[in-house]
C-alpha cells in the first residue's frame, strides 16, 4: 500500500503587520478588547495577491523536500480569497513555480480548506494516480473586510503555508481523516455581496462584508472540530494519550482552549500562533505546522492530529503520522517583492471607503 509522506514544508507572510494598538487608531476598539476575546495581538496584510504568497510558501517546501518544480505531479490550492474566479489560483502557482508537468485545481472549503486538499492529495498518491503533490493553503482576507466593523476587522489576516507530499511504502503521513459540513447553519459565516448571486448591474456595487456570528460559530466550531478529532483517534486506533501535538485552526484562542481542555492536552501538546497571525482561514494549519517543525516541537515519528472548522460550515479533523526528518534538506532564499508600506498605508483607500461608507449608512 502507498501512502504520502509529508517532506517538505513552507510558510509565507507577509512583511507587512497590523497591531492591535494600530488598529485601535482607526476602529473603536483596543489592544486589551482584541486580545481577551480573540488571543491575536496582531495580524499580516499583504502587498501581493493570494498567487504570489502561495507561490512562496511552495517554493519553501519544495526546497525543504529537495524537490524540484519539474517533477510536481499536483498543485492543490486552498482558498476563499482567489485572485481570478476564472482561471483558477492554482494555474497561476503552477506558471510562477513553472510546474509545467503539474495539474493545478483551487478548492473553497473556507477555513477547513487545506484539510480538505490535503486529503484529496493524498487520496491520489495513494491510489498510484501521482508521486508527489504540493498542497497549499493561501489567503489574502484582508481584501473582504469592512474596516469598520470591529467584530469582523480585527480578526482575519493573510498569508501562505505549504506540504509537499511524496509516495512512500511506509505508513507516514495522512493516515485518517474526517470531513464534512452543516449545511443548515451556513449562512452564519458568509461574505455577503459576492459571486453570482449578487446584482451585476448594481452601481455602485455594495461593499463586501462578512456575516459572522460569533457565538454560534464557537459552539459549532468546538462541537465538530472535537467530534472530527475523536473520530480520526478511533480511525486510527489510537488514544489520545498517543497524540503528540495538536496543531488545530487558529480561528480563537478560546475555541483552541476548549479543545485543549476536551483531549487533557498540556500546553507543549498544543501549536498556538494566533497571536501573531490572526486567522488566516486555510492557510492557519499549514503556517502552524510549518512553525512547529521549525522550532522543534514536531519529532521524528510524531503523531500529529490537526482540526479546522469553516464557512459552510465545513469542518475536518486528521491524524498525520511524521518521518525521520524533521530538517529541510536544502532552503529557498527568495523573498517576497519589497514594499516600502506599512499595514495602514496599503490598506488606507479600503479604510477610507469603509469608513465613509459606514458614516452614510
Amino acid at each position: 500500500m502507498k501512502y504520502a509522506e509529508i517532506t517538505g514544508w513552507g510558510k509565507c507572510l507577509p512583511p507587512a503587520e497590523l497591531t492591535n494598538d494600530e488598529l485601535a487608531t482607526f476602529v473603536e476598539t483596543s489592544d486589551e478588547w482584541i486580545t481577551s476575546r480573540t488571543g491575536i495581538k496582531s495580524r499580516r496584510i499583504s502587498h501581493v495577491n493570494t498567487a504570489e504568497l502561495a507561490a512562496m510558501a511552495a517554493k519553501r517546501a519544495m526546497a525543504a523536500a529537495g524537490v524540484s518544480a519539474e517533477d510536481v505531479d499536483l498543485i492543490a490550492v486552498a482558498t476563499s480569497c482567489p485572485d481570478t474566479l476564472i482561471p483558477n489560483t492554482a494555474s497561476k502557482v503552477q506558471q510562477i513555480l513553472g510546474a509545467d508537468n503539474a495539474a493545478a485545481f483551487d478548492i473553497n472549503s473556507a477555513c477547513t480548506g487545506f484539510l480538505y486538499a490535503l486529503q484529496n492529495a493524498t487520496a491520489q498518491v495513494r491510489i498510484g494516480a501521482i508521486k508527489r503533490a504540493i498542497v497549499i493553503g493561501a489567503e489574502r482576507m484582508s481584501w473582504f473586510l469592512n474596516w469598520s466593523r470591529r467584530e469582523t476587522c480585527v480578526l482575519f489576516g493573510d498569508g501562505a503555508g505549504a506540504v509537499l507530499i511524496e509516495a512512500t511504502d511506509q505508513p507516514l503521513g495522512l493516515i485518517e481523516a474526517k470531513l464534512g459540513c452543516d449545511s443548515k447553519a451556513r449562512d452564519i459565516l458568509e461574505v455577503r455581496g459576492f459571486g453570482t448571486d449578487m446584482d451585476r448591474y448594481e452601481n455602485p456595487p455594495s461593499a463586501l462584508d462578512i456575516n459572522f456570528m460569533g457565538q454560534d460559530i464557537f459552539k459549532r466550531a468546538v462541537r465538530a472540530m472535537g467530534q472530527g478529532a475523536q473520530t480520526v483517534v478511533e480511525q486510527a486506533n489510537l488514544s489520545i494519550e498517543d497524540v503528540d501535538l495538536l496543531v488545530p485552526h487558529q480561528a480563537n484562542l478560546r475555541i483552541i482552549a476548549a479543545l485543549q481542555k476536551q483531549f487533557k492536552l498540556s500546553d507543549e501538546q498544543v501549536m498556538v500562533n494566533i497571536d501573531k497571525y490572526g486567522n488566516t482561514s486555510a492557510a492557519t494549519v499549514p503556517i502552524a505546522l510549518c512553525e512547529a517543525v521549525e522550532s522543534g516541537r514536531v519529532k521524528p515519528g510524531a503523531n500529529i492530529m490537526t482540526a479546522a472548522f469553516g464557512a459552510g460550515l465545513t469542518w475536518g479533523a486528521g491524524y498525520i503520522k511524521w518521518g525521520e526528518r524533521v530538517t529541510p534538506i536544502t532552503q529557498s532564499h527568495e523573498e517576497l517583492p519589497a514594499t516600502d508600506k506599512t499595514a495602514k498605508e496599503l490598506l488606507a483607500t479600503a479604510i477610507e471607503h469603509c469608513l465613509k461608507t459606514s458614516e452614510n449608512s
